[in-house]
């Protein structure tokens, strides 16, 4: 199952050092029922795979909202994990926690603010309801994390 786990540029760090992701649990985003449910009959896999990356850049926003020391950029790491792996989580459609750790070599890709969105995620963090991050993630691959650091 493809999993989006919102994090933080110090959470991707950590990630970068230790080599996985955790410890379990973690709440991260997917294509569920829940999700497909709440989209509707038309959406496709592409719409809703996109879906869920921006339910997990919403979390990764509530991140940063927990965080002030954190520079104000959201990411989001995007996975392949067993389905076993992942419980559903009902609190909001898309919505799952990973049941353990997620090694680095199961990364696909890492989604990142560009650093002109940061004075509107930084508003977005402090709790702005007008303001909108309004900025696409912009895609790296695994092998980029150090440039991204």
């Amino acid at each position: 199952m493809r999993v989006y786990v919102p994090l933080t540029l110090p959470g991707l760090a950590a990630l970068h050092r230790s080599g996985e992701l955790g410890p379990a649990p973690l709440t991260a985003f997917a294509v569920t029922p829940a999700l497909r449910d709440w989209y509707g009959e038309g959406a496709d896999e592409e719409e809703l795979e996109y879906g869920a990356l921006g339910e997990a850049a919403a979390g990764a926003l509530r991140l940063l909202a927990a965080d002030p020391a954190a520079p104000r950029r959201r990411v989001v790491v995007v996975a392949e994990v067993a389905d076993g792996a992942v419980d559903a989580d009902p609190r909001e459609p898309g919505a799952v926690t990973l049941t353990a750790p997620v090694p680095l070599a199961r990364l696909a890709s890492v989604h990142v603010d560009a650093a002109d969105a940061e004075p509107a995620v930084a508003a977005a963090a402090a709790g702005d309801r007008d303001a909108d991050p309004g900025h696409e993630l912009l895609w790296y691959g695994v092998q980029e994390i150090p440039h991204l650091l």
